[in-house]
């Protein structure tokens, strides 16, 4: 089995049309069996590099993180990566359908699981991880291409609205935030002897 998982992940980095066309007939075992094995690699290098920069930085010098932090990112990367990635792949689907994609959400979900190859092998590396993010876009628009039959554009068009959307949002939230928090007056504390009267 790790021997499959391995020769997939190759096919993904390597020849990724190739390999998608291969997959479209994968069960779901298969998939998911896949993204779970490399969601756990991606946790564990998530770790030590959390471990490393803790025990390298003056700034957590203090907080005796050492032990319980990189569980915590353990955890954090497992359970935040498989939640994210199904909820993701479920949005993908709503534009995939009105762009006119038929073949089904599991196709999706194969799109973006197996599309996420880049990420979660190498997304945990520090500053250079950002890189495997927008290759995992570009895989995934090749994923929903193949996997949907739509035409590359389409598929385009589906993945730059699917992320830019939630983008958008979360750049406004921010930028309400910060506005609110700014501009928001707090009242001067009242003197020690007022208080005293």
């Amino acid at each position: 089995m790790i021997d499959a998982i391995v020769e997939k992940a190759k096919g993904f980095i390597m020849n990724p049309v190739e390999t998608f066309r291969q997959s479209r007939e994968d069960e779901p075992a298969t998939i998911f069996s896949y993204f779970i094995a490399l969601l756990v690699v991606n946790a564990i290098l998530s770790a030590i590099v959390a471990a490393a920069v803790v025990g390298s930085t003056t700034i957590f010098a203090g907080l005796n993180l050492g032990g319980p932090f990189p569980v915590i990112v353990f955890f954090a990367v497992l359970v935040a990566g498989f939640i994210f990635t199904l909820i993701f792949a479920a949005w993908v689907h709503l534009w995939v359908y009105l762009f006119g994609g038929r073949k089904g959400i599991m196709q999706t979900m194969t799109a973006i699981i197996y599309g996420h190859t880049p990420r979660l092998l190498f997304g945990w590396i520090p500053v250079l991880g950002f890189l495997f993010v927008l290759w995992s876009l570009v895989l995934n628009i090749i994923g929903i291409r193949e996997l949907q039959e739509l035409t590359t554009m389409k598929a385009i068009l589906v993945l730059a609205i699917a992320v830019l959307i939630p983008l958008i949002l979360i750049i406004l939230a921010f930028v309400a935030f910060f506005t609110i928090a700014s501009t928001t007056v707090l009242p001067s504390p009242e003197p020690v002897t007022s208080l005293l009267r």
